[in-house]
């Protein structure tokens, strides 16, 4: 746990500053920063008003997938555009039902934006902000009121909600509650319907926010922007398949053989935890960073050859930490093919050889390196096909 603390407020401080979060508690508004890049796309902040909204503690919070806010009535097709708009790296505002902490549900609109890295266009983070429905007119005619007379709830932010999205089990969960619960005056099928004040009010929320993460980005100059800005010779991977890569333990990296240098697009926590950088410092670099005065060229040459040849390759390596130490690495590459065939990655798996701290739950290194293999495959195969699917 406090390993994934550290990696969010690495997320949060190295990106804004740590000055950012005062400023943002200064806003009015209720909302939730996640990071798509992080294991379990967690929160990494969350306002105060959304903390009092909710009546959660931010150690509650903070770390934790959206699908805590998730309940009986939280409609599934709400689930799935949320997930879709995740997909696609894209804002999107829906009405949401969602539950405080005490169990109670409420109605809020939902809107989430992406926020890019102006340096390489990829997806830093995503901001939800929630604003309380306070008119809750149904189709049936009925009225919901403040003080949940009616109905016992009103307002609520789910940004982990999207964050939830990433996990497709918790759909399952919601499915099985859907079809046994029912919540007094609620119909999941009869969403509440926001006004244009309060949409127009969301809108300006995600605006003074953008604003904000875009002025503390400029003093630690890791800029950001509200709109991808396309720069030519960086790659990057959707958040869709960070979420799904981030599920798997192993260390490994992905490279991009379709740019200059193949520089690495994605780099595993478990890879940074082995050789001591930091994420900022891994992507966009060619791997011979681990390279050093010890490192056999015949065996470099051998990587070089497979990777010419398209095949997978085995070797034996010596590599050297950030700190400078060496370390004994039981390399395996291969090509990654995505869902047309075509090859959209190399793939780098590395174990230490000798590691104490390797949860490899008695398999062989072989094993290992290929389940981590098998499980990138997988994930980069369906996020083709789900890109491939949105946009026919």
């Amino acid at each position: 746990m406090d390993s994934l603390l550290g990696l969010i407020d690495q997320s949060f401080d190295c990106r804004y500053s740590h000055s950012a979060r005062e400023a943002l508690n200064e806003l009015p508004d209720s909302f939730t920063i996640t990071d798509p890049s992080i294991s379990g796309h967690p929160i990494v902040f969350a306002s105060r008003s959304f903390l009092k909204m909710t009546g959660y503690s931010p150690e509650e919070v903070i770390g934790r997938n959206g699908r805590v806010f998730q309940g009986p009535r939280t409609n599934r097709r709400t689930v799935m555009e949320i997930r879709e708009a995740i997909r696609e790296e894209r804002g999107l505002q829906v009405n949401l039902l969602n539950y405080r902490k005490d169990g109670t549900p409420f109605w809020m609109l939902f809107q989430m934006s992406p926020v890019f890295s102006k340096e390489d266009g990829r997806v830093i983070h995503f901001v939800a902000v929630q604003v309380p429905i306070s008119g809750m007119q149904r189709r049936n005619g009925v009225s919901l009121s403040k003080d949940g007379s009616g109905c016992n709830e009103i307002v609520f932010g789910s940004c982990r909600r999207e964050v939830a999205l990433d996990s497709l089990l918790d759909l399952d969960h919601v499915l099985a509650f859907n079809s046994t619960c029912r919540v007094t005056g609620l119909d999941a099928e009869e969403p509440c319907e926001a006004s244009d004040l309060e949409k127009q009010k969301a809108t300006t929320a995600i605006k003074n926010i953008l604003s904000v993460l875009t002025h503390y980005s400029v003093v630690t100059g890791r800029l950001v922007c509200g709109k991808r800005c396309a720069i030519s010779g960086v790659g990057f991977i959707s958040s869709s398949l960070n979420i799904s890569l981030g599920r798997i333990k192993q260390s490994f990296v992905l490279t991009d053989p379709h740019l200059p240098d193949m520089p690495i697009v994605y780099a595993s926590d478990a890879f940074l935890k082995l050789t001591g950088y930091e994420r900022q410092e891994v992507l966009g670099r060619n791997c011979r960073f681990l390279n050093g005065m010890g490192t056999d060229t015949s065996t470099l040459h051998q990587i070089k050859e497979s990777i010419r040849t398209e095949q997978a390759c085995t070797v034996r390596i010596l590599n050297y930490r950030k700190d400078k130490s060496s370390f004994w690495n039981l390399l395996h590459v291969t090509p990654v093919r995505d869902a047309s065939g075509k090859i959209a990655f190399f793939m780098g798996v590395q174990i230490e050889e000798g590691g104490k701290n390797q949860d490899g739950h008695g398999l062989s290194p072989e094993r290992r390196q290929l389940s981590a293999v098998g499980a990138v495959k997988v994930a980069v195969r369906g996020s083709s096909m789900g890109a491939g699917c949105s946009k026919s």
